[in-house]
């Protein structure tokens, strides 16, 4: 055996190295176990077999075996790399030397298998062709600097850098970056690289760069340091990320951050965006300018309270809710009022407005709140409330006695009929009127009667029950509603308690004063169902009261009922016959009854109803008064019977003077002069033909006002008389001012002459006055002879009555005329 010999039989048992040995024939002459073992055949299957079944290309391996064994044979050595195939198939790779064996025609092959070198090294091939992968996949600049040599020469970068700086790779690899960005930048780049080093941690700024092309982009440049295996800082690693899209929206959120602030600034109420932590995330300019006299722990996250409380812990309590809980818990828009005291100790109402302030997934996360102060506000909420009060008060109330007035007392009326049909009980109402209240008016004035309805109002209230209504409905009118009448005779008691309590006498400015009233009663359910029903009733039955002889109560019938349509169609028949003329004049003669002679005439009217026939005033002056209508009676009486007696003037008659009465009504209207003024011009009538009788009631009421107006009537030549004198409470003091020409006896001093010596004295001292005073007189209501005879006896020349004539219409005055006045 020669040394090849001895070499290859020690390489036998190689644990770890294949041998194989074949001759120029490519014969394989020898193979040791590790051979055997890599290809998973025995010795003997392996030196028979062809080599060309190990070779995953049998095509390839004739070529390049081919050459290969050449190449060896003519002493050429062989390292390569070689992927085989094993008997089962499987695929191994081995590292292959060929050697030409000494003084030989036969070639040594050596096989090492390296199939987990090589998958190591793919393996690592991989993750570099990954990482390469992955950094040239980003936009963002990666870099790698090496600082074993201090000078931070550039390693590896990704494409995107290489494209930043205008260079391949490979000329980037090794330079430095002031070899690539020049000296200024470079350096400071360099000095970064330095920091993030001496640091031995990552730093990160952000810097503005110009690519080749003169864009410029602002990126974020994280550069962190990396060490080898030992442990050794060897360089550094850098990322940068442009961000110049995310400062242009930074810029642009910051725009609408300020705009946002500008607007809430502009707002006068003080406005606030609070987390669910209370703290104060943005805040407008007049929330601001009070921050530096709160108490605020940390001036970087101040708490709500803190600011709009200048407390140290969250609101809570009826005085100060909390905005911020009510949203987070229902979600929904808040409203609530707090109380403060200012510096001054004064108080004051703030009204907070919170509305959810949602993320992006529509979380409630805090609050927007903005707050007015409402102190003004509430101050004249309070004041138009007491104000509103104050009206409906007076909308309700009688401004003279405070009672309740028409409006409320048939609410209360009606309430109390609610009432009785729940209960079955009765309700019973009174209609009060004062008797003769209008001359207490007229006597002492409207202040006195002003005292007396109060008076009255006191003396009902107390004897009524606390839970009766009593009400004023206007002049001398009360009412009183009664609840819960079990008992006729309770309602029956109630009025007696009345009636004695206004009878008794009233000191009113020093004056004793006798008051008596009128009830009319109606009865729930007895006489109606309803509100304006039960009030007719009343009235009607107070109207009987009165019709009784007054300071009496009566209940309500249905002949009441009547009598009451009576008056209503009296009414209506009143304004229709001024319509249709259906008022005439009658004259009464007024003679001398020294010579039976015709002086004069007073002019009164007739109604000639078309149904009821000729109606005497009796019938319907009252009405005439309380409608209002007997201005225009009165003015189309006077319009007549100046025409008719101007018309006997003209005629060669000698009518006398005709007496016109005056209503209190005619004397206040504002046109009365000029009224008169155009019946003299419209008429022909002369005003030393007329006569004008007051009576001795209206002339008091106002004596001063009344001095004044019959005046300027006696300056236009009209004469004056007084009317019912010695009914009423005449002055003498102001009768001596008044510029009157004639008194009229009433004839209720006349109607009992001469036997009534009461009457006979007054009709005596009556005609006594007028004289001394140069007055006139005249005495009326004169029927029989003995009465004509007393007057005429006492001096009294002049008489009207039935005596001579009952009132007649103007043929039969003009009858007497014809006949010289003689009668």
């Amino acid at each position: 055996m020669n040394r090849n010999a001895e070499w290859v039989q020690q390489l036998e048992h190689s644990s770890h190295i294949g041998i194989l040995i074949v001759d120029v024939e490519r014969k394989n002459l020898f193979v040791n176990q590790r051979l055997c073992d890599m290809f998973g055949y025995t010795k003997k299957e392996l030196l028979a077999l062809d080599a060309k079944v190990f070779h995953v290309d049998t095509t390839a391996y004739e070529k390049f075996g081919e050459i290969a064994f050449k190449n060896v044979l003519n002493g050429k050595s062989i390292d390569i790399d070689y992927e085989f195939k094993r008997k089962d198939g499987s695929l191994f790779w081995a590292h292959i030397s060929g050697d030409p064996v000494h003084n030989k025609n036969e070639v040594l092959w050596t096989l090492v298998d390296i199939t987990l070198q090589r998958e190591a090294q793919k393996e690592s091939f991989d993750r570099l062709a990954l990482l390469d992968s992955v950094m040239n996949a980003t936009p963002d600049f990666i870099f790698y600097k090496n600082y074993l040599d201090e000078n931070g020469s550039y390693m590896d970068c990704n494409e995107a850098f290489a494209n930043f700086v205008g260079k391949t790779k490979k000329e980037i690899i090794g330079k430095r970056d002031v070899d690539l960005f020049g000296t200024e930048v470079g350096e400071f780049f360099y000095q970064k690289d330095l920091d993030a080093m001496h640091e031995g941690q990552s730093k990160v700024n952000e810097e503005w760069l110009t690519y080749p092309n003169g864009k410029k982009v602002l990126v974020q440049v994280s550069k962190t340091p990396f060490h080898n295996a030992q442990n050794e800082m060897v360089g550094v690693v850098g990322i940068a990320h442009d961000i110049t899209a995310l400062h242009k929206s930074r810029e642009a959120l910051d725009e609408k951050q300020q705009y946002m602030q500008r607007i809430i600034d502009g707002v006068h109420d003080p406005i606030m965006v609070i987390k669910d932590d209370y703290t104060v995330e943005l805040m407008n300019e007049a929330l601001k300018r009070g921050l530096q006299n709160k108490n605020i722990a940390d001036m970087n996250a101040p708490k709500c309270y803190e600011i709009g409380h200048n407390r140290s812990t969250p609101c809570d309590g009826l005085e100060h809710p909390c905005p911020l809980r009510e949203v987070l818990g229902t979600q929904s828009h808040a409203k609530v009022i707090h109380k403060h005291f200012n510096a001054e100790g004064e108080e004051r109402f703030v009204e907070l407005y919170a509305d959810p302030l949602l993320d992006k997934e529509g979380r409630c996360v805090g609050i927007i709140e903005s707050t007015r102060d409402i102190t003004e506000h509430m101050q004249t909420q309070d004041a138009l409330l007491v104000q509103k009060n104050i009206l409906d008060y007076q909308a309700h109330h009688d401004s003279l006695t405070k009672l309740p007035n028409r409006v409320l007392f048939e609410d209360r009326l009606h309430q109390a009929l609610e009432k009785s049909k729940r209960n079955a009980s009765k309700t019973a109402l009174f209609f009060i009127d004062l008797d003769h209240f209008k001359e207490i008016n007229d006597s002492l004035g409207h202040l006195a009667g002003d005292e007396v309805l109060k008076a009255v109002a006191k003396r009902l209230k107390r004897s009524i029950r606390e839970e009766d209504t009593l009400a004023r409905l206007g002049g001398d009118e009360f009412t009183v509603v009664l609840e819960g009448i079990r008992d006729a005779h309770d309602v029956s008691n109630i009025a007696k308690n009345i009636l004695n309590a206004l009878s008794q006498p009233m000191l009113i400015n020093d004056s004793k004063i006798y008051v008596s009233s009128s009830i009319g009663i109606s009865l729930y359910p007895d006489d109606g169902g309803s509100v304006q029903n039960l009030i007719k009733f009343a009235d009607s039955a107070m109207y009987k009261a009165k019709s009784e002889g007054r300071n009496n109560f009566q209940y309500y019938n249905e002949e009441l009922t009547e009598l009451a349509f009576e008056r209503v169609f009296m009414e209506a028949s009143l304004r229709e016959a001024l319509d249709r003329q259906e008022f005439v004049v009658f004259y009464q003669p007024q003679i001398d009854a020294r010579v039976n002679r015709l002086i004069g005439m007073e002019a009164l009217v007739r109604w000639n109803h078309p149904n009821m026939g000729m109606l005497s005033p009796a019938k319907f002056i009252s009405l005439a008064e309380r409608t209002g209508l007997i201005v225009d009676i009165d003015r189309l009486v006077m319009k007549q019977a100046m025409s008719q007696i101007s018309q006997w003037y003209e005629q060669g008659y000698n009518p006398g003077v005709l007496a016109l009465n005056l209503s209190v009504k005619q004397l206040e209207q504002k046109d009365f002069f000029e009224s008169i003024a155009r019946l003299f011009q419209e008429t022909g009538c002369k005003p030393e033909w007329i006569e004008f009788e007051v009576t001795e009631g209206q002339v008091m009421t106002h004596p001063e006002e009344s001095i004044e107006i019959l005046k300027r009537v006696n300056a236009l030549g009209i004469e004056l008389a007084i009317d019912d004198f010695g009914t009423g409470y005449s002055s003498l003091s102001y009768l001596k001012k008044l510029p009157i020409d004639k008194l009229k006896i009433d004839q209720a001093f006349i109607r009992d002459l001469p036997d009534d010596e009461e009457d006979a004295a007054i009709t005596r001292a009556v005609i006594a006055l007028a004289k001394s005073l140069n007055l006139k007189i005249i005495a009326e209501g004169v029927e029989y002879a003995e009465q004509k005879d007393f007057v005429l006896e006492h001096g009294c020349n002049y008489i009207q009555g039935y005596f001579y004539s009952k009132p007649v219409d103007a043929k039969a005055i003009e009858g007497i005329l014809k006949k010289g006045n003689n009668l």
